[in-house]
């Protein structure tokens, strides 16, 4: 439920192409992005969800996808290597954590490698939101398989998320183009015809990308953050008379 709060500030900034309605400043963007981020984590904090340990384990992980990414900026076609450690902090410790890594991870490397601008906030949400998928699935099953198919699905739709703000920078291009005061059925007709012309190949090196590692070197990862997740996990046990 507080992820899913959280996530209604991001839906909210995806969606407004598709009203007709102006873009919104990069400033308010950016602070509806950090303020969501840093909002679900003093709940979580508040919750004891997220103590000290977890609070480590978020920034070693962030620390290690902007390092990722410090190494291999643009990736290969749409292929990155940053969404391995989101994929699998989502899967073994729950969407929320999940949510937080992505989020984060993108926040700092982005500090790290310069990449800050009216894009972050919508790849902030966008990874955050990679995370809460394999968190959602980790609570049914402990398949790689699954966490596979999960990083295939995430592929595609991080960049259809990300081409909600592409998109907008080709206003007035004939027939693809975004402007305001589309309809409704226009609006969705020229990203369609937009995503496939410009980003269906480009988002398939990235979810095969992600399968591909996903079955590499997920396993010894999860098997390393459940043996975190139950290190951290403290039981109190009425004892018994």
């Amino acid at each position: 439920m507080k992820v899913a709060i959280a996530s209604l500030a991001g839906l909210l900034l995806f969606a407004w192409p598709f009203t007709g309605l102006a873009a919104p400043g990069p400033g308010g963007a950016i602070a509806v992005a950090g303020g969501t981020v840093v909002g679900l984590a003093l709940v979580e904090a508040g919750a004891r969800e997220l103590d000290s340990r977890r609070l480590a384990l978020l920034a070693a992980l962030a620390a290690i996808d902007s390092a990722l990414r410090l190494a291999l900026v643009n990736g290969i076609g749409g292929f990155s290597p940053v969404f391995l450690p989101i994929l699998c902090a989502g899967y073994a410790l729950g969407p929320s954590f999940g949510f937080l890594t992505g989020a984060t991870s993108l926040f700092l490397s982005a500090l790290v490698t310069g990449g800050v601008g009216p894009w972050l906030p919508y790849q902030v949400f966008a990874a955050g939101w990679v995370g809460l998928l394999a968190g959602v699935a980790g609570r049914t099953t402990r398949s790689v398989w699954v966490l596979a198919a999960i990083g295939l699905i995430a592929g595609y739709g991080f960049g259809i998320a990300m081409d909600t703000w592409d998109w907008t920078f080709f206003g007035g291009s004939p027939g693809v183009g975004w402007t305001v005061g589309l309809s409704p059925s226009e609006t969705v007709s020229r990203f369609v015809r937009f995503y496939l012309a410009t980003s269906l190949v480009y988002d398939s090196f990235r979810a095969v990308g992600n399968v591909a590692m996903v079955l590499l070197f997920a396993p010894a990862l999860l098997v390393a953050l459940r043996r975190l997740r139950a290190r951290f996990t403290v039981e109190f046990v009425t004892p018994t008379p």
